[in-house]
């Protein structure tokens, strides 16, 4: 019963099965490469974004910082919510990858920012030489709260931040399973509602470990790879990341992982309205559910060998996966009942 992460979840056989096929002979590296090449126009077909430019990366840490790097020089700043990625999960990360650029941290309830606070935020910034410019906006869907955007409302903190002159960028670590949740193209969740530069993440949805950075304006391409190259971030061997997500968006591979990991957590978090003393943070439209239980039902989940995360001796997080079963959540559950 592992529901600490959806990057602990194995690699769908299919992905495997594409790269096995990948490793037949020879291809030329860095990028190179025939399925690269097919890669961004698939992308950009999925995305219904002809101009749009694709850098392969292995780890998101690496994707969104580069991302940002390209959108915040070194005496600016990036708005983001308090909780996001890029503010507590990357090591400064995008502050290194950017030469210095800060981050400014806009709070707001259920792990979003709304359009008031961000026009707040923005209002305080600027207009001296002796502090931090206005640089970007940089938002995640689905958030760190397990909440959602959608596209209305990315649109309306897009706007503030076009009034603004600010790029925005999307953390898109779980984007298909915020798709799924929200029956919402690629498009409109996307560039259609604003966004610059998409991190779009394939390893917490059943890849190896594949995240693409995609840029809608492709003016900014050259420059995204020479500060891909510069990081050491340029894999000579890409075409294995290529065939990885060749295979999800094979047949819809990607949705059909995000659907079932979406509806295990909606079986979870079904099944928790009847576990005694159990409280539900936030609401779980997608695959994390954050909820507060009696320390004795943690103490009864783990003796029964559930593995989760955990902010207090109450608080903790809970993510389903593609390959989270019914048998996963309903054992689960039995243990927090007792």
């Amino acid at each position: 019963m592992f529901f600490a992460s959806d990057n602990g979840a194995p690699v769908h056989p299919a992905v495997f099965a594409a790269m096995e096929r990948a490793n037949a002979g020879y291809a030329l590296s860095y990028g190179n490469d025939s399925a690269t090449e097919a890669l961004r126009d698939r992308i950009r077909t999925v995305f219904e974004a002809p101009q749009a430019e694709v850098l392969l990366l292995t780890t998101g840490t690496a994707a969104n910082a580069l991302a940002l790097s390209l959108l915040t020089p070194p005496w600016a700043t990036t708005f983001c919510h308090r909780h996001a990625h890029i503010a507590e999960d990357e090591c400064g990360a995008p502050e290194f990858f950017s030469g210095g650029a800060k981050l400014t941290l806009i709070d707001g309830p259920q792990g979003k920012i709304s359009p008031d606070a961000l026009s707040q935020a923005i209002a305080q910034t600027g207009g001296s030489v002796h502090v931090a410019q206005r640089g970007a906006l940089s938002l995640t869907n689905v958030t760190e709260a397990g909440t959602l955007y959608t596209a209305a409302e990315l649109s309306a903190l897009t706007s503030v931040a076009m009034a603004n002159g600010l790029p925005v960028h999307l953390d898109g670590a779980r984007f298909a399973n915020a798709l799924v949740a929200t029956n919402a193209a690629p498009a409109e969740l996307s560039w259609r509602a604003g966004v610059d530069v998409l991190t779009l993440g394939g390893t917490k949805n059943g890849l190896l470990g594949a995240e693409a950075v995609v840029l809608f304006d492709p003016a900014k391409a050259w420059e995204a790879a020479l500060r891909r190259k510069r990081a050491g971030h340029l894999n000579s061997k890409l075409r294995f990341v290529a065939a990885q997500f060749d295979a999800w968006f094979q047949d819809d591979l990607w949705l059909t992982m995000a659907r079932h990991a979406n509806d295990m957590a909606k079986r979870l978090a079904t099944g928790l309205a009847h576990v005694p003393g159990a409280e539900i943070v936030y609401p779980t439209p997608a695959n994390m559910i954050f909820v507060r239980l009696p320390a004795v039902a943690h103490t009864r989940a783990s003796a029964a060998g559930a593995i989760y995360s955990k902010s207090d001796e109450t608080l903790c997080r809970l993510v389903a996966s593609w390959s989270t079963t019914k048998a996963d959540v309903d054992g689960l559950l039995a243990a927090f009942k007792g």
